[in-house]
């Protein structure tokens, strides 16, 4: 058939074998996970509003008016054989394939593995995290139990907070008044057919060029950006791949049936007129109900309509914000180093401590968020005053993540200026001689292969005269904060020339025809 030679072509495909480019692929499995266990629970849950007295196995809740939803997810966990298990490993493959892209990205940012020509390819990975996070949460909803209640009415309150078309929204959605009979079902509709169509076509995508644009591979002998070196796709990288996705599996399980999670049945059903004590959603919104619990109240009336932004400012243009800088990211750097070359290979974080150190920074601010979301539960447990928490946390906000840059910067330069002495003088050998004005260290040779990973870098060339007069005040100023500060380590001329031929990008289409 024809396509054997392409099939053959695959299964001889070269993949990198450092376990940073397993992420991905943790991911993955968790996703085959998910559809396997939510097909199962599909054929037991009913996504019905309407309410009628509980009569099933759970004693203390009979006769209380509960949502068939809400039953039939207590028919799932104590009267299906299996079903609390199911349940329980679905819940924590939800949590693990988000954590998953959630990791895998910040591996590609740091690495810098989202530059050309793969920005295609970054758009789909913060696509699909996006619509992984939209996925948790549809799902989240569906038991109608009084904690995903509580998440559901913060939603609604976000929907309204939008001016003009927020009310109309939130009538589109519910189907009405909150909460309304339509909610469950349409949150239903598009948990198991909608949003994983759309994962499952962004999925392949994203893999199809994996396959055509070549994976990234660190720096070493043999390796730069012109080639992939690694093990062949059949047998040895199926048999490992093979073996991660039984491993995922089986951790999933092990947590499914040893680490009890979102027992509904302790929380109750749904109630618009009740809240669920120390509510707290899972931890990928939890920035957001952070962000909203730390907004001072603020209100705004303008031409008839009233803009509440203490809840529009987190609810809306925050997690807006977030994702478009993590689309526009890569154009941004490009347009400040003027570097539109291919790359293949991973940068090391340590060597691009500017952008190293806005990762960080950005993680630390969702780390304030996060720990924002729970501050009553914090304030309890250590018997702390909320309100001081609160101000504490607003601080936080603001300084922590600057802190977080410049320490990390400055960690990054002291680490580069240390590879430069190790290039130099070598390792430490762990020994020390006495000399005429004290004593010194020992040291031994790197090996060729360390020392040809700590000089390969792939460092922007200064702007030229005539760029630095073609570009903006702007662009200067952030080029020389990019790459101002860095440390090289010394190189003899040919070294210099291997380095050059390492990073040398693929030849373009005129090249490969002018036999360049």
């Amino acid at each position: 058939m024809p396509l054997m030679a392409a099939g053959k072509e695959f299964l001889r495909k070269a993949f990198p074998d450092h376990w940073s480019f397993l992420l991905g692929e943790i991911a993955l499995y968790s996703f085959v996970v998910l559809v396997l266990t939510g097909t199962y629970l599909t054929f037991f849950f009913h996504p019905d509003m309407a309410e009628q007295p509980y009569g099933g196995a759970y004693r203390p809740l009979r006769g209380i008016p509960t949502s068939e939803a809400y039953a039939s997810v207590l028919r799932i966990c104590f009267e299906i054989r299996g079903g609390q298990l199911i349940r329980q490993i679905h819940h924590w493959g939800a949590l693990l394939f988000i954590s998953a892209i959630g990791v895998h990205m910040l591996r590609i940012f740091f690495t810098g593995a989202f530059r050309r020509p793969r920005e295609t390819n970054w758009f789909i990975g913060v696509s699909l995290f996006g619509l992984a996070l939209l996925e948790g949460f549809c799902g989240y909803s569906l038991p109608d139990d009084l904690l995903s209640g509580t998440g559901l009415r913060t939603f609604q309150g976000i929907m309204l907070s939008i001016p003009v078309v927020g009310t109309y929204l939130s009538l589109f959605l519910f189907g009405g008044e909150y909460p309304g009979h339509e909610i469950v079902p349409r949150l239903f509709s598009a948990h198991i057919l909608f949003i994983p169509g759309l994962l499952i076509a962004l999925i392949t995508l994203h893999l199809f060029f994996v396959v055509h644009l070549k994976h990234t591979q660190w720096p070493g002998k043999g390796k730069d950006n012109r080639n992939v070196v690694g093990k062949p796709m059949v047998p040895q990288y199926a048999a490992k791949s093979i073996g991660l996705f039984l491993t995922v599996f089986g951790v999933l399980a092990l947590l499914g049936g040893l680490l009890q999670i979102n027992p509904i049945w302790a929380y109750g059903p749904y109630r618009t007129d009740q809240a669920s004590i120390d509510s707290q959603p899972d931890w990928y919104v939890g920035f957001i109900e952070g962000a909203l619990r730390l907004m001072p109240q603020a209100e705004t009336r303008f031409a008839g309509h009233t803009v509440a932004w203490d809840v529009f400012i987190p609810g809306v243009v925050i997690p807006s914000a977030l994702f478009l800088v993590l689309y526009a990211y890569p154009f941004l750097e490009r347009w400040v180093t003027g570097n539109w070359k291919e790359h293949h290979l991973c940068d090391r974080p340590r060597n691009h401590p500017t952008r190293t150190g806005l990762g960080v920074a950005g993680i630390s601010a969702y780390a304030v968020l996060l720990a924002a979301g729970g501050q009553d539960v914090l304030a309890f447990l250590f018997d702390w005053p909320l309100e001081s928490l609160t101000w504490i946390f607003r601080g936080a906000l603001f300084l922590l993540p600057v802190l977080a840059f410049w320490l990390t910067k400055r960690l990054c330069l002291g680490l580069q200026a240390q590879d430069a002495v190790r290039v130099e003088q070598g390792d430490g050998a762990g020994y020390v001689r006495r000399v005429a004005d004290g004593y010194q260290e020992l040291r031994r040779p790197l090996p060729d292969e360390k020392k040809h990973r700590l000089l390969v870098r792939d460092t922007p060339p200064p702007l030229s005269t005539e760029e630095l007069k073609e570009a903006g005040n702007l662009r200067r100023t952030l080029y020389f904060w990019y790459f101002g500060e860095r440390i090289e380590p010394d190189r003899t001329p040919k070294q210099k020339r291997v380095v050059r031929k390492a990073t040398t990008p693929p030849a373009g289409p005129e090249e490969e025809e002018s036999g360049k």
